[in-house]
């Protein structure tokens, strides 16, 4: 079993009847929402609400119920990757491109956990480039304002053309190596027109289930 099915696996262990749970993105999450639909199917019941297409798509072929973020009062627990986290559990998330709806549904769940394998987690963010989404109207203007913020700078693509979001907005990849204040960056990110959301998050996640070779790490605040 590779680390990233070992982590994913244990945290549908968290899962309860009952639950209205937050379904990730991401290679690692694919495993918790594979063992998710495997409780479903022996009678667990529990409503997931999707942070991406793709997750959507992966868990109706599953059998997993869905619901949108608006139908429901509350999420009791969310279960996401991340592309890059720290011991103090500050994550960059992006990588598949659903930072904004992860960051909405993390927001608006009780309890978050992360999942990852050994190589995401790190001493200090930046080697993975921070994912910055914003809107298609003026994008060459607030690249440059990003520019400015000490990054190189890269508007994803896929098949040679311009990265869309679910939400139907461009990434800009920001390579900062390091990243010494995280929530300085995300605050004047964040006040640039323009810009709808970065990856970012601080203070989202309670826990990481980090699979390691043939064991787990467990981070928790």
């Amino acid at each position: 079993m590779n680390e990233k099915q070992l982590a994913g696996q244990k945290a549908a262990s968290y899962v309860q009847d009952g639950m209205t749970v937050g379904l990730g993105t991401g290679s690692t999450v694919y495993w918790t929402i594979l063992e998710i639909a495997r409780m479903v199917k022996e009678g667990m019941k529990i409503t997931g609400v999707a942070t991406s297409k793709n997750t959507e798509k992966l868990a109706q072929e599953h059998g997993i119920p869905l619901a949108s973020l608006e139908d429901v009062s509350s999420i009791d627990l969310t279960i996401d990757g991340a592309d890059e986290l720290t011991e103090d559990l500050t994550l960059i998330k992006g990588g598949g491109g659903a930072l904004l709806r992860e960051k909405i549904i993390a927001y608006h769940s009780t309890h978050m956990i992360v999942v990852a394998d050994s190589s995401k987690y790190v001493n200090k963010l930046g080697t993975f480039p921070l994912p910055v989404e914003i809107t298609p109207f003026g994008y060459a203007k607030t690249v440059n304002a990003i520019k400015k913020l000490g990054c190189d700078v890269s508007l994803r693509k896929e098949n040679d053309v311009l990265f869309l979001t679910d939400n139907g907005n461009y990434i800009v990849d920001c390579s900062f190596s390091e990243i010494d204040y995280p929530s300085t960056l995300h605050d004047r990110l964040n006040q640039l027109p323009g810009v709808v959301e970065n990856g970012l998050f601080i203070g989202y996640a309670a826990k990481a289930i980090i699979g390691q070779e043939n064991t787990i790490t467990y981070v928790e605040k």
